[in-house]
């Protein structure tokens, strides 16, 4: 006698699909039981290695990457499954960038062991010679897939996308950037071609969903949440979107009290979430993913990073 999971296994080989209306299903990895993913992210960090001084402003005694890797190392205890994503602006504003080009920040970023991160504007600020150079020092890619480096420095440098295996759950992260043309001294960014980032992001969203078969795709965005006009920002990405399921973005330097959700261009949840500027606040974002209750966002909260900071 078939028992259920049997029985549903011969009813998915014999029909091809399970279909359950409002649900996208998710690999065979995940028949069975629920796998949970933890998403941890900054954006705009701007060279902010030291916490704000103890000087009476609003933000003193924040930030600070000893009080984030503490908080990173702490939630690893905790969870089996995470990922730690960063949106660009890793460069400028502090005197570290003025005096070492960048190189502190890398370093930081891989002590912590960072698993990607995008390119913000400012990470041109010393030229792309530099921002070649200071990769030396990454242990994780930088993702971009609407940037054309042929021809430059940068060329062979980053990466369009990367997948990662976490657990049972197979995530695809790409990365998107701003156009620089009007922000960025052109002599720092050279030949760089600039494209469409919906165009490109769409694309390499479905090549990771349909090639690469990912059950989740997370977007890294540098292109600013929201926007009056045509402006192309995380909104409109999400809502021009058709396989993406998390935009992280950037830029803007958006304190985002929760994650904003979008419909994209099949009627499905965007989720897209910033958190500020200068390593203030660690985003997290806890998923649950099951065969046939699809991927669900069950909690996300910004924490504070302080050397006092308490989850």
């Amino acid at each position: 006698m078939l028992n259920r999971r049997d029985f549903l296994q011969q009813s998915v080989l014999a029909t091809g699909s399970l279909v359950i209306p409002g649900k996208q299903l998710l690999s065979e990895d995940l028949f069975s039981g629920t796998s949970r993913l933890t998403i941890l992210h900054t954006n705009d960090t701007h060279s902010r290695i030291d916490p704000f001084p103890m000087d009476g402003s609003r933000n003193q005694g924040l930030g600070g990457v000893a009080a984030r890797s503490h908080l990173i190392q702490t939630i690893r205890k905790e969870e089996e499954q995470v990922l730690l994503l960063d949106a660009g602006d890793i460069f400028q504003g502090t005197p570290y960038f003025n005096i070492y080009k960048g190189e502190p920040e890398i370093r930081s970023m891989t002590a912590m062991d960072y698993d990607a991160t995008t390119i913000g504007n400012h990470d041109f600020d010393a030229g792309m010679e530099n921002l070649a150079h200071q990769l030396q020092w990454a242990s994780f890619p930088m993702l971009i897939c609407n940037y054309d480096f042929t021809g430059t420095a940068m060329e062979y440098k980053t990466l369009p996308y990367k997948v990662f295996k976490k657990g049972k759950i197979k995530v695809g992260v790409f990365g998107v950037g701003i156009e620089l043309k009007g922000l960025v001294t052109e002599n720092l960014f050279g030949e760089t071609q600039y494209r469409d980032p919906v165009k490109h992001a769409n694309e390499t969203a479905n090549l990771l969903k349909n090639r690469e078969g990912c059950d989740f795709i997370i977007c890294l965005s540098h292109l600013g949440y929201q926007y009056q006009g045509e402006k192309v920002s995380d909104e409109r990405l999400a809502k021009d979107s058709d396989a993406i399921d998390l935009i992280i973005g950037g830029h803007t330097h958006t304190f985002m009290d929760e994650p904003a959700v979008f419909r994209n261009r099949k009627g499905n949840d965007v989720v897209v979430n910033q958190v500020g500027w200068a390593g203030i606040m660690l985003g997290r974002l806890d998923y649950e993913f099951s065969k046939f209750s699809g991927k669900k966002l069950v909690s996300s909260r910004k924490v504070l990073v302080t050397k006092k900071t308490n989850q």
